[in-house]
């Protein structure tokens, strides 16, 4: 589980096939690796990966064809920035929301507008993913945590303060650049147990029924 809040702007140091449609990923990230051991979890863009070695301030992950194929890590190239997290502790404090670094879908940016002190970022989404985005509610943009500002039918606008955009991808990225997005885990839960009351609600052992229904 992660927070959204970026922690290093880290740089993709290589990628290799390993085979079929999976590849291993090199990342450098001096911060993040300072107590990265094998096993543990590093969200690359908001992609959660797991590391498998780690070597002078470079881990390395294998991504499976699923991720390549449900994210924009596929388009990473040696040279590349990539925004990291490592996993949330328990002790922490939750600055951004809960990110799973699942990510739903690719999103592309479709225009940028400056202003004086902070820039608005437009972006056009899935459009199986536009029921879960609502003005003023949460979203993951390449792991960053981002408060919606507007929302369309097939987009979605969000106000980029100076530090988001000189610490994460997006102060770079241009309109057409693809990016991951992970939409609120917390409209997926409460649209599963709406529709089920709405179908009456599973049965659960002993005859008793949950929401939609009479326990």
């Amino acid at each position: 589980m992660f927070t959204g809040i970026v922690e290093e702007l880290g740089e993709v140091a290589r990628t290799t096939e390993t085979g079929g449609d999976s590849a291993l990923v090199a990342i450098r990230g001096p911060l993040v690796t300072t107590d990265a051991r094998h096993g543990d979890s590093i969200a690359v863009n908001g992609v959660c990966l797991t590391v498998v070695d780690v070597d002078g301030g470079v881990f390395t992950a294998d991504v499976m064809g699923e991720t390549l194929r449900r994210s924009a890590l596929g388009a990473l190239r040696p040279g590349d920035p990539v925004n990291l997290e490592r996993a949330a502790a328990l002790n922490s404090r939750l600055g951004g929301h809960l990110v799973q670094g699942h990510v739903d879908g690719v999103g592309e940016i479709i225009g940028r507008e400056p202003a004086a002190q902070w820039e608005t970022v437009r972006f056009r989404l899935p459009a199986a993913l536009s029921r879960y985005v609502v003005e003023k509610g949460s979203i993951t943009v390449d792991g960053v945590s981002l408060t919606v500002a507007e929302v369309g039918d097939d987009w979605f606008a969000v106000g980029l303060i100076p530090t988001t955009l000189k610490l994460t991808t997006l102060g770079a990225k241009g309109v057409g650049d693809p990016v991951n997005l992970e939409v609120d885990v917390l409209a997926k839960y409460v649209e599963r147990l709406l529709g089920d009351r709405l179908a009456g609600g599973p049965a659960l052992p002993g005859g008793a029924v949950v929401p939609g229904g009479e326990i």
